[in-house]
């Protein structure tokens, strides 16, 4: 048995308490009374698994402040050393889990101001919310009982009256006939036939014409290639998707008709002003105003027009001739004329 040893502190001494199982390293509470002036936080947020621990200690500093005490991002980057991008990121990740809310709101002198909304609980608050939600609802679509119908066994019935005597109808004395009298102007006949109302037709305005869409797709992908490639040529003529994909129909109807790409930027580019603000809406008002007709088609040979022979290569001199087959041209078979018409 070991010796016992009256100089050795006692357990009591360090205000350690070791509950049964408990480990003897970590962190051990000490808890004191204080006095008023102190907040209460919730295990949720000091103990949350996705907050970091600048933006714990935020919602435990904005959660001990008074009403109405400034909160922004300058006001927290004087009082903590962390800078402004740290703060305003840690501000954003309470927004996000429902701490913090900051709602924008118009004063009676017309001023818009910040307001700041700081939850110690957002699971409870968004629980009681749908409670009062759901509460109203019901309230609406309530419908009050029906009221109850009358018992006939419990109505009194009323005592039946006797009907009143009939008097006698005196006799009916006869009425002499009347004599019809004539109209005083009697109606006119029409022998010929009624005259037929004519009406002015009403003109109707007619709705400008929607500018033509391609037939094919084809010409869709060079369309947005080249939409896409305008920035190129003026930085101000920075298209966004929406507006390519509403503005390639317009320039494949371009291509369809013959224009080049090199003819369609041109139009596109050529006398911007000098201030300009929507250029998608300028875009498209070229494009629809200055749409090129369409090439016209080459007219019909007649039937009985002769078919001109097809261009050869000659075997000789590599020169092109028209000829029914392949061959040497005039010139390489009667090279002796051809001299003789020179000289």
């Amino acid at each position: 048995m070991a010796e016992e040893k009256p100089n050795a502190p006692a357990r009591d001494r360090y205000a350690i308490r070791r509950s049964p199982g408990s480990s003897p390293s970590g962190v051990h509470q000490v808890t004191e009374h204080q006095a008023p002036g102190y907040t209460i936080v919730g295990n949720h947020l000091t103990q949350h698994r996705s907050l970091s621990g600048l933006a714990i200690g935020l919602a435990a500093y904005i959660q001990s402040l008074p009403e109405g005490a400034p909160v922004d991002i300058r006001t927290l980057a004087r009082r903590f050393p962390e800078g402004r991008d740290r703060i305003a990121a840690a501000l954003r990740e309470l927004e996000a889990y429902g701490y913090l809310e900051r709602v924008r709101r118009r004063t009676d002198d017309g001023r818009v101001v910040t307001l700041t909304l700081s939850y110690n609980n957002p699971q409870a608050t968004r629980a009681r919310r749908a409670r009062e939600a759901a509460e109203q609802a019901k309230r609406r679509t309530a419908v009050a009982p029906p009221c109850p119908s009358p018992d006939p066994a419990r109505t009194p019935t009323p005592a039946r009256t006797p009907p009143p005597a009939r008097t006698p109808t005196p006799a009916r004395t006869p009425t002499p006939a009347r004599t019809p009298t004539p109209p005083p102007n009697p109606p006119r006949v029409r022998t010929g036939p009624r005259p037929v109302r004519t009406e002015a037709p009403r003109v109707r305005a007619e709705p400008p014409p929607p500018p033509p869409e391609p037939r094919t797709h084809a010409h869709h992908t060079p369309a947005a290639a080249l939409l896409a490639n305008l920035r190129r040529d003026d930085p101000r003529l920075l298209l966004s998707v929406r507006d390519i994909q509403r503005l390639t129909p317009p320039v494949a109807a371009w291509l369809e008709r013959g224009a080049t790409p090199d003819a369609v930027c041109g139009a596109l580019t050529t006398g911007l002003p000098p201030t300009l603000r929507h250029p998608a809406a300028l875009l498209a008002h070229r494009l629809t105003e200055s749409l090129p007709p369409p090439l016209p088609t080459a007219p019909p040979s007649a039937p009985g027009a002769p078919v001109p022979p097809p261009l050869q290569t000659c075997d000789g001199c590599d020169r092109a001739f028209r000829a029914p087959t392949p061959g040497r041209c005039r010139d390489c078979r009667h090279p002796a004329a051809e001299k003789r018409r020179l000289a």
